[in-house]
């Protein structure tokens, strides 16, 4: 068995499916992605093909089996699509499902619960991670968007540019921007004791 492999049998993974989906796998992943763990579903009757789904540094990828194995379908979804992951637990095993931002879901039953909770744990650190991407786009955008103060580095003016600007003004707009969220209170602490200084 090969040390790759060995990698994802943590849970009780049946080690032939797990072979062959990283097999199936290792020619489609990106450049720079890594597979971080894949859950195998475990149905009571037999299976000889069973579905798997796969989460790496990039994308959810899930693996479902066709006519008896010969081929397989693949639906992946990358990681800044994904809204929210769940998963629900039942007698018979446990349920993964992935949502979209464009409102779409998929999911996989018939997991081991004991991967089914390591692939949501995996998910939920992936789902944090692109959610404090988001914020900080947005945060960034709203920046871009509410015009020329700087609240991050203060520029002295030369003396001979335009005509300063309104001290009440920019502490108005400098209001705007905090109870906007688009600044910290330590910011606007900082460049409010600025234009009061040059009163």
């Amino acid at each position: 068995m090969s040390n790759p492999i060995r990698n994802f049998l943590n849970e009780d993974q049946d080690p032939k499916a797990i072979e062959k989906i990283v097999g199936k796998l290792g020619s489609l992943l990106m450049s720079g992605e890594i597979i971080e763990y894949i859950a195998v579903q475990r149905k009571p009757a037999v299976n000889l093909s069973p579905d798997a789904v796969a989460l790496t540094t990039k994308r959810i990828i899930f693996c479902r089996f066709k006519n008896l194995g010969l081929s397989m379908e693949l639906e992946d979804y990358i990681w800044k699509d994904v809204d929210d992951c769940h998963m629900k637990e039942s007698i018979l095993g446990a349920e993964f499902t992935v949502k979209t931002v464009a409102g779409q879901t998929s999911k996989i039953d018939y997991l081991p619960k004991a991967q089914a909770r390591r692939l949501y744990t995996v998910a939920q650190e992936q789902e944090e991670k692109q959610r404090e991407f988001r914020r900080q786009q947005d945060l960034e955008e709203k920046r871009a968007a509410a015009g020329n103060v700087n609240v991050t580095t203060a520029q002295p003016h030369p003396i001979h540019s335009q005509p300063p600007e309104d001290p009440v003004a920019s502490l108005e707009k400098l209001k705007a921007l905090l109870e906007k969220g688009l600044i910290e209170q330590s910011e606007y602490d900082a460049k409010k004791a600025e234009i009061l200084s040059r009163l």
